[in-house]
C-alpha cells in the first residue's frame, strides 16, 4: 500500500473498535485471577514482567489512552459546552444504568440466606449512588459475601475518574481558536503530571478529592492527557510504522530493564494510537459489529461474582465462560441501550 493511499485510509479507517474490545477482555482475564482466589501474581502477564504489568492495566491504561485522544477532538468539534457534555452522558450514563437495574434485579436471588434483602437500605441506595459516580457503591449486605470479593461490580470505579478528566479538558473550550496554545497547555499539564507521578507518587497517592484517589487520577489521567495532547497535534497523521516499530522496542527494553512505570506515560500511548491508526483488513472493519467495549466493561464483573457465586470455578473455567457472556451481554448493551442512546445526540 503506497503512503498516498494509506494516507488517505487513516482519516476514515481505524483500530480503535477492536483494541477497546480488545482491552475490554484483558480486563475480563485479570479479574478471572482475583474473584476466583487465584493470587493476581499467577497471571503469565505478571509473570513475564517482573510484576510491571497485568492484562488489566494494559487495558485500562489503553482505554484511557483512546479515551483522551477521541475526547479531545469531540471537544474541538462541538459548538458548544451544551453539546460537549450531553454527547458525553448519553455514552456514560444509559448503558451504566442499564448494567445498575439489571443487577438491582438480581440480586434478590444471590443475596446469602438469612438476610432480608428488601429491608436493606443499601439495596437501595445502589444504583442512585453509582449514577452519582462520586461515592462509588460496591456492596450490599448479604450479596456475595462468601465470595472473595464481596464487590458486586468493581469495574464501576474507573467511570468517576474518566467522567472527571471530561470535566477537566473541557477547560480547554474557551482556547478552540488557538490550536498551538491547547499544544502548550496539554504538553506542560503533561509534564507536570509526569513528574509528579515519577517524583512525588508517594506524598500524593493517598489524597482524596471527590472520592478521587491521588494514585489512580494521576496514573490514568496522565494517560488521558497524553492522548489529548496527541490528538492536538494530529498525531494521526504522522503515524508510520516506524514510529510503532522504535515505540514498541523502547516498550520492551523498559520491561526488561524494569523500568516501565518511568517510560509508560509517553511510550505506551504513541504504541496504542499507532496500533488504532495504522490499517489492517480485519481490525479496521470490526466496528461494523458494534462497540462492545462498554458493555463487556461493565457487565462482565458481575457476570463473573454470579459464576464464582453459584459454581466456585477454577480460574481457567471462570475466565472462559465470563468472557464468552460478557461479549454476549456487551453485544445486547450496544444495540439495545448504547446505539439507540447515542442516537439521540442529534435530536435534542
Amino acid at each position: 500500500m503506497n503512503l498516498k493511499k494509506w494516507s488517505e485510509l487513516k482519516a476514515n479507517v481505524n483500530n480503535f473498535n477492536f483494541l477497546r474490545f480488545l482491552f475490554a477482555l484483558f480486563v475480563v482475564i485479570t479479574h478471572s485471577y482475583a474473584l476466583s482466589g487465584t493470587p493476581e501474581s499467577a497471571e503469565w502477564m505478571w509473570q513475564i514482567t517482573a510484576g510491571q504489568l497485568s492484562f488489566s492495566q494494559i487495558g485500562l491504561s489503553g482505554f484511557f489512552v483512546i479515551s483522551g485522544y477521541f475526547i479531545f477532538i469531540s471537544l474541538q468539534r462541538a459548538s458548544s459546552l451544551k453539546t460537549y457534555f450531553k454527547n458525553r452522558i448519553l455514552r456514560i450514563f444509559p448503558g451504566l444504568l442499564g448494567v445498575l437495574c439489571v443487577t438491582l434485579l438480581l440480586i434478590p436471588f444471590l443475596h446469602v440466606k438469612g438476610f432480608t434483602i428488601f429491608t436493606q437500605w443499601d439495596y437501595y441506595t445502589y444504583v442512585p449512588r453509582n449514577m452519582m459516580l462520586y461515592g462509588f457503591q460496591s456492596t450490599v449486605k448479604g450479596v456475595f459475601d462468601t465470595n472473595s470479593y464481596h464487590a458486586i461490580n468493581g469495574s464501576l470505579w474507573t467511570i468517576q475518574y474518566e467522567f472527571s478528566l471530561y470535566v477537566l479538558i473541557a477547560l480547554l473550550f474557551c482556547f478552540r481558536a488557538h490550536q498551538k496554545l491547547i499544544s502548550v497547555i496539554l504538553a506542560v499539564v503533561m509534564v507536570l503530571l509526569y513528574v509528579v507521578y515519577n517524583f512525588f507518587i508517594e506524598r500524593v497517592a493517598g489524597m482524596q478529592l471527590l472520592y478521587l484517589q491521588g494514585y489512580h487520577f494521576l496514573n490514568l489521567g496522565t494517560f488521558f492527557v497524553m492522548g489529548s495532547l496527541l490528538a492536538s497535534i494530529q498525531f494521526e497523521k504522522k503515524v508510520s510504522v516506524a514510529i510503532l516499530f522504535i515505540s514498541v522496542v523502547i516498550l520492551f527494553l523498559a520491561l526488561y530493564f524494569e523500568i516501565y512505570s518511568t517510560v509508560k506515560h509517553i511510550v505506551f500511548p504513541v504504541v496504542v494510537l499507532s496500533l488504532g491508526f495504522i490499517p489492517l483488513r480485519f481490525f479496521s472493519t470490526f466496528g461494523k459489529y458494534g462497540d462492545l467495549s462498554y458493555g463487556i466493561y461493565i457487565y462482565s464483573f458481575p457476570v463473573q461474582q454470579v459464576l464464582v457465586h453459584l459454581f466456585k470455578p477454577k480460574v481457567y473455567s471462570l475466565m472462559t465462560f465470563s468472557l464468552l457472556i460478557s461479549i454476549i451481554l456487551g453485544f445486547l448493551s450496544w444495540h439495545c441501550i448504547e446505539k439507540k442512546a447515542l442516537e439521540l445526540k442529534n435530536k435534542y
